[in-house]
Formats: structure tokens, C-alpha cells, sequence
């Protein structure tokens, strides 16, 4: 059980994947494949250092299918004994409602890893359904939103930076 579930709110946690260098300078034949880099495997870890303790048994780790979203929670997945399950709806270049709709449907304390053009859009759909947005904003590689529900209908939002690696 979250803090947040003990006051009636349930709680999930956004990600944007860690740093997997640029996109430009990726070679591979499908950015789809394009990985963590060394710093990026460093920021997964201290991001499960981090979450772990909070994450509840029951709670969804689900990330894009995008190599570089899912080795995002491979160390929390590991730290839990569980794998991380894919899911399409955080994929770059989704539409934003399935993403909210998983958001609203997620068991309390689930994480969800996705991409830079999603997560603003999520906050953004958010926002125009009246969530109420707390501190500054975080859109850096690494960054994670904590999403506070009553019911399925996200009320408050706030960011974290990136972990400092």
C-alpha cells in the first residue's frame, strides 16, 4: 500500500526512459532497438533504488517496447522478482488516450515507462481535465511524474528530476 492509498488516493508513476544517447547518431537499423547508454543504465538503477521500496506486490511495471523504455525497468523489475511486461499503449508515436486510459485502470503504485512525446501529452490531457499540476515540470530522459488518483481520475501531478549519476 502506497502513503497515497492510505488517504483514499492511489498513486502511479510515469517515466520517461533514461538516456540512450541521440537519436541521430543511433546506427542500428530500428531506433526501436536503440539501447541505454552507460549513464542511462546508471540513472535505471538509482530510478529503481528509488521506487522499489513504494511499489506494492500487486503494482504494474510496464514499459514501451522500445529496447531502451523496457531496460529503463529492468533493475526495478529485478529488485520486485518480477519481468517487465510491454505494453503498446506507451509506445513513441501513440495516441494519448490509451495511454490514459491505462493510467486510470493501473493497480496502485504501478510504473510505466514511455518516451519524451508521450509524457508531455499525457500531462497536458491531464491538465485539461482539471489535474492540478504541483512544483516544476520534468521532460528530461530519466525525469518521473507521480500521479495521484481519487478513483480513476488523476487529480494531482508532480515531477522529479532525473536521478543525479
Amino acid at each position: 500500500m502506497t502513503d497515497a492509498s492510505r488517504s483514499g488516493e492511489t498513486v502511479v508513476h510515469v517515466v520517461r526512459h533514461a538516456h540512450a544517447g541521440s537519436r541521430q547518431r543511433w546506427d542500428g537499423p530500428d531506433d526501436s532497438l536503440r539501447p541505454l547508454t552507460d549513464r542511462g543504465h546508471r540513472e535505471a538503477d538509482a530510478i529503481a533504488r528509488r521506487l522499489a521500496p513504494s511499489t506494492p506486490a500487486g503494482a504494474l511495471v510496464a514499459a514501451s517496447p522500445y529496447t531502451r523504455c523496457v531496460q529503463t525497468l529492468e533493475p526495478l523489475a529485478a529488485a520486485l522478482g518480477r519481468q517487465v511486461a510491454v505494453d503498446e499503449r506507451l509506445a513513441e508515436g501513440m495516441a494519448f488516450e490509451p495511454m490514459l486510459d491505462l493510467v486510470a485502470g493501473a493497480p496502485d503504485g504501478s510504473v510505466l515507462c514511455s518516451h519524451g512525446d508521450m509524457i508531455p501529452e499525457l500531462i497536458a490531457a491531464l491538465e485539461r481535465r482539471g489535474c492540478t499540476i504541483d512544483g516544476e515540470a520534468h521532460w528530461e530522459k530519466g525525469s518521473c511524474w507521480t500521479l495521484v488518483r481519487h478513483g480513476r481520475q488523476v487529480v494531482r501531478a508532480h515531477a522529479e528530476p532525473p536521478p543525479d549519476v
